[in-house]
């Protein structure tokens, strides 16, 4: 099952501090918070995206995708 890397992104941002808003990601990400929400509703997402905003919340989304992969490969042994 593919993971949705959008979701997992807005799942982390609303366990973060509630200053941590998706206005907020936004003006780290020096885009508009329409762009955000655009960003939650995509199932992948660009890999150097994807690590700035890893960074910007200090998250391992690719620890995750991983650990996701490495799961379904021993599901299927």
């Amino acid at each position: 099952m593919m993971i949705h890397v959008g979701q997992m992104i807005k799942a982390e941002l609303a366990r973060q501090p509630k200053a941590r808003t998706a206005t907020w990601l936004a003006r780290q990400l020096h885009c508009k918070r329409t762009n955000v929400y655009n960003i939650f509703s995509r199932p992948s997402v660009d890999t150097a995206l994807l690590e700035r905003i890893s960074r910007i919340l200090g998250h391992d989304f690719f620890l995750d995708l991983s650990e996701s992969l490495n799961g379904e490969e021993e599901g299927e042994r």
